[in-house]
């Protein structure tokens, strides 16, 4: 059975979809509020999360902006009827999909079986995404936001390995045996230098934030947000 969690104050709404997604071969635990959502949500091993905006303790944003560079899990976001500033807000800070609300359980099962076909799709195409980051690992090809982006191939490698800890810091060494295939040198800039272009080619981020964070004696970090 897919684990879901499931993440919304509304103790009613939370055992009627309980009840009608283990009919559908989910298995869902609820919680009631945005920090405790947070802190399962890192540390369980969980296919799909659903989450609401409106949240004692954090809100959904809050709790999204938290979690996204923690955890590759798909996240469905619960939103007002009508409210499409929320509906962007979620999406631009690293959502999957969408439900209004109130939630039509057959809508949401729909949902969440296509995020998770997605999921499984690109786990067997060797695909990364990271927020409006794809990067294809069999077809070497990288997109930002839609647009193809030209790498050379260190600087590919490299930005995998980021891609796949994203949230996490990549020490240099690694990043020079895992991404470059030697290891560095007395005075050896080269990882600076391959940062330096990946980080032009790409931008910032939506935000306007750095993509790639320098971690003064520990390495590089790629912000997921």
């Amino acid at each position: 059975m897919s684990k879901i969690l499931l993440i919304d104050d509304d103790e009613a709404l939370c055992e009627l979809l309980a009840e009608y997604l283990a009919g559908e071969g989910f298995a869902v635990q609820a919680v009631h509020d945005g920090v405790q959502g947070e802190a399962l949500a890192i540390a369980g091993e969980w296919d799909a999360i659903i989450l609401d905006v409106m949240l004692p303790g954090m809100n959904g944003f809050d709790v999204l902006k938290r979690i996204k560079p923690k955890t590759a899990t798909p996240v469905l976001m619960l939103t007002a009827r009508g409210e499409d500033t929320d509906t962007v807000l979620g999406l631009e800070l690293g959502a999957d999909d969408y439900v209004a609300k109130p939630v039509s359980p057959r809508v949401l099962v729909a949902r969440l079986r296509a995020l998770l076909r997605r999921k499984g799709e690109d786990a067997a195409a060797g695909v990364l995404r990271v927020g409006d980051v794809v990067l294809d690992e069999a077809g070497r090809r990288v997109s930002v936001g839609g647009s193809e982006v030209v790498l050379t191939g260190a600087e590919f490698n490299l930005l995998a390995l980021l891609l796949r800890h994203a949230g996490h810091v990549v020490s240099r060494d690694v990043l020079a045996e895992d991404g470059l295939g030697r290891a560095l040198q007395a005075f050896d800039r080269r990882i600076e230098t391959h940062m330096a272009q990946i980080r032009r080619k790409l931008g910032p981020l939506p935000d306007g934030s750095a993509r790639i964070q320098t971690v003064r004696g520990a390495g590089y970090q790629y912000v997921a947000r």
